[in-house]
């Protein structure tokens, strides 16, 4: 998008957008100062929260961060929980995300972190409102995890993860001049960089596409296989051309790469037909585009944090009072 592009740079367009830039940092901390004193009220859930979010706009990559901390979490023999807005939902209720939810009324994210983790998700306007249905519903879950919400600061937090993505902080200004949504550097207890070109200090993660893909029905059919043939690549994600390449680093040769809006709903899709190639997309995409394209396939992201990363977030958890993964 060309206004993502001058967010890159102090060129003329940002410069031009500056002045609107201080109002809204003006607006911002005023907001901010209005839960310190107390006139706006932050309520805390019965467990503790970890919040995965970012200062940037756009996706840097939180969900996967999200399944990472929960199989991370369930393997120590902690349950946890996921709460979201469910951005991009057609319903405005709190309401669980189960196997058969439509993600037009949960969200995309949701929807895919319940069917990879199979951990409890609610989504919620507001995430208080998601954090207590879920653990009246799953008593036993001990830690939630907030997918985004940095700046819902009507959430009470016990450790807050910043994800970046290669775009770093871009020009360094705040919206709409830049992608920033508040003033970087701000304190935060783990900074995670997602992408391949970290920009600053923090930890890293590993990225990649699994070495098959996935049916609607469950079916694997490795890459290997797909070498050669026919493919179009559909991608309704942030940045669209990192899952094309990343299929080019699979050995894979894209006739036709889509780039959709991220979070697209897939409602206007015309179906391919087989022999005009065989359809990949990303996981996120697949739950929306197998009710258009059954048989497209979904190839999954492997995500994995550098193992520094999940002992510095141990440490942050062990360090909190009735926590009982210390």
């Amino acid at each position: 998008m060309p206004l993502q592009r001058a967010w890159l740079e102090r060129g003329a367009v940002a410069r031009l957008l500056w002045p609107l830039s201080r109002l809204f940092g003006l607006l911002a901390a005023l907001r901010r100062a209005l839960y310190r004193v107390g006139w706006l009220r932050t309520e805390r859930a019965s467990v503790p929260v970890v919040v995965v979010g970012n200062v940037v706009a756009g996706g840097a990559g939180k969900t996967p961060v999200v399944m990472a901390i929960v199989e991370h979490l369930r393997a120590r023999g902690v349950r946890a929980g996921v709460i979201s807005r469910g951005h991009g939902r057609r319903t405005t209720d709190c309401r669980e995300v189960r196997d058969d939810s439509d993600p037009r009324d949960v969200g995309d994210e949701p929807a895919l972190v319940r069917r990879s983790t199979r951990a409890p998700v609610f989504v919620a306007t507001r995430r208080i409102d998601a954090a207590r249905a879920l653990t009246a519903a799953y008593p036993d879950v001990r830690l939630i995890v907030s997918d985004d919400g940095l700046q819902h600061l009507a959430l009470a937090r016990d450790v807050e993860i910043c994800v970046f993505d290669d775009r770093g902080i871009g020009n360094g200004w705040l919206l709409p001049a830049g992608p920033l949504r508040e003033a970087w550097p701000r304190a935060c207890d783990l900074v995670l960089h997602t992408g391949s070109r970290p920009a600053f200090a923090g930890f890293t993660a590993r990225r990649s596409l699994a070495d098959s893909a996935m049916s609607a029905q469950g079916a694997t059919v490795p890459l290997a296989e797909l070498v050669g043939r026919p493919l179009i690549a559909v991608a309704g994600i942030a940045r669209p051309e990192s899952f094309f390449q990343m299929l080019r680093d699979k050995g894979l040769t894209p006739t036709r790469c889509i780039a959709l809006p991220d979070h697209h709903d897939f409602d206007d899709w015309a179906p391919i037909a087989a022999g005009d190639g065989t359809v990949l997309c990303t996981e996120k995409d697949a739950l929306k585009l197998w009710r258009r394209q059954p048989d497209a396939l979904a190839v999954p992201l492997r995500f994995e944090p550098v193992p520094a990363f999940l002992a510095a977030l141990d440490a942050k958890l062990s360090s909190l009072d009735g926590h009982q993964a210390s």
